[in-house]
């Protein structure tokens, strides 16, 4: 909900527009396919949903990058939620580390 209220507080500029969309999807994106991965139907489908979700993390944090260094918005207004799209890509990446290690395990 904090992406779609940034995005909301971009200015309607070309710019604004279209980072604000790359943000929108990329950050939506993140719930979509987390909670694509809680119901997945195999271990398989669990990381590469997982996967997909952490790569759309971190591309959300790319694009709240570039806003802040285009000018779009003040860092302060961003650098909380910059933050906690860098701790959802940490989190989401220790959580793809270990269901892969699991999986590899349970081949054994």
């Amino acid at each position: 909900m904090r992406v779609i209220k940034l995005v909301n507080f971009l200015p309607r500029s070309q710019t604004g527009k279209v980072l604000g969309n790359q943000l929108l999807r990329s950050g939506t994106s993140v719930g979509a396919n987390y909670r694509a991965a809680c119901n997945a139907r195999s271990k398989a489908d669990f990381i590469s949903k997982l996967g997909i979700s952490q790569e759309e993390a971190d591309e959300s944090s790319y694009w709240m990058e570039l806003i802040i260094e285009s000018g779009l918005m003040q860092e302060k207004l961003v650098q909380k939620l910059l933050q906690e799209s860098h701790e959802l890509t940490a989190i989401l990446t220790a959580s793809l580390i270990t269901s892969k290690q699991r999986k590899s395990k349970s081949k054994i």
